[in-house]
């Protein structure tokens, strides 16, 4: 009796576990024979590998998985090749594929968020070559800092303005428009929900959508907290008229900054006279902020011994992040922890970042980096 009773047991809880709604992804790899594909999960946490398969010469495969109860990530993987896509509601999805173009030239049926999450990503490789021509082009000497950077702006705000209207903003409620929110230039994210207050609005479009109809799911609530230090960083404080200390202001009529660098130690703008002075008003997190300190470091390795200096102010909302990144800058490098909304950036007139102005040895406010045609040969001139 008792053995009968445990089979019985048993069988029911093998039927409990196998009735649980699965979603199913298919297809064919073509020219992909021997080659193995991995089907993984795009977490919070990172990427966790679920399954995977050696393919056949007909290239055919089948992963079956749980249904998750709110919109997850997935993606298929063939080498460094990644095709990511989303699941919901869907139950079957279908992927098609030639290996030699595993992550652009394949087609997605029974997942309309997954057919935009391909478009998404196709325009993410089409801004990244973009970016990656600027960057080359400038390191070549083909084109001035100052049109680098104004290049810069345009096409990550033409991307941004497109990807706002018709993925983020028409749908906010779809895994399409989250996946849209962290996309990467750079290893930097397009849409900075710590430092861009416009960005923000994006982050909050879909967070509210999410969280009516998941409130409970792990993505909804992290979406949340990020909104949340988003508008507590990009809050512009209460207008008060602008007052400037009169111990900030020096014999020359320059406004003295005095800020602290990574580890604590204050330095001050005006200790930096007898040299010509690079003031940077920056932000680390930022697609451009990788190519902006390198053209720095070159500017320092060119002129340094000649008396140039660099006083960088960063204005990262995510201090570690600055901490991280400005460790082992060979030059001042302090950060404005009020970011877009202090005083500094009010005072010297900053428009836009990375800004740049330039300071002779005297202490003189000389010049605006976006109205200098030729920066090294203005600090040549200085020196």
């Amino acid at each position: 009796m008792k053995k009968i009773t445990f089979v019985a047991l048993a069988t029911t809880a093998l039927i409990s576990c196998t009735s649980e709604p699965k979603f199913e992804v298919q297809g064919t790899i073509a020219d992909a024979e021997g080659k193995t594909l991995y089907f993984e999960a795009s977490g919070l946490e990172g990427i966790t590998s679920l399954d995977s398969v050696k393919l056949s010469g007909k290239g055919a495969y089948e992963f079956k998985q749980v249904r998750p109860e709110s919109p997850e990530f997935y993606r298929l993987r063939i080498d460094e090749q990644v095709i990511n896509f989303a699941v919901d509601s869907t139950e079957h999805v279908r992927i098609d594929a030639p290996y030699a173009r595993f992550s652009t030239a394949y087609s997605v049926e029974g997942s309309e968020n997954s057919s935009k999450i391909k478009e998404l990503t196709i325009k993410q490789m089409q801004l990244q070559k973009t970016v990656n021509a600027l960057q080359q082009a400038l390191q070549k000497g083909q084109l001035g800092y100052d049109t680098f950077n104004d290049s810069m702006t345009v096409v990550l705000k033409n991307y941004k303005d497109d990807v706002k209207i018709n993925y983020i903003f028409a749908d906010p409620n779809t895994s399409a428009a989250y996946f849209a929110l962290f996309q990467k230039i750079n290893d930097y994210l397009i849409f900075d929900p710590l430092n861009s207050k416009e960005d923000v609005k994006c982050f909050g479009a879909v967070a509210t959508s999410l969280n009516n109809l998941y409130p409970h799911a792990v993505r909804s609530k992290n979406l949340y907290n990020i909104v949340i230090k988003g508008m507590k960083n990009t809050r512009q404080p209460q207008v008060k008229p602008l007052e400037v200390p009169q111990e900030k202001i020096s014999e020359t009529g320059l406004i003295d900054i005095a800020l602290r660098d990574v580890s604590g130690a204050i330095h001050k703008l005006s200790e930096l006279k007898g040299k010509v002075v690079l003031l940077d008003f920056t932000v680390f997190q930022s697609p451009n902020g990788v190519s902006h300190n390198l053209f720095l470091r070159e500017l320092h390795n060119k002129y340094a011994a000649e008396g140039l200096a660099i006083y960088q102010i960063s204005l990262d909302a995510d201090e570690h992040f600055w901490k991280t990144s400005a460790d082992n800058l060979p030059w001042v490098c302090v950060r404005d922890e009020a970011g877009v909304y202090s005083t500094n950036v009010s005072v010297y007139n900053v428009r836009q970042v990375p800004s740049i102005f330039l300071i002779n040895r005297n202490n003189e406010l000389k010049a605006r980096g976006e109205e200098l045609k030729d920066l090294d040969a203005a600090i040549k001139a200085l020196l």
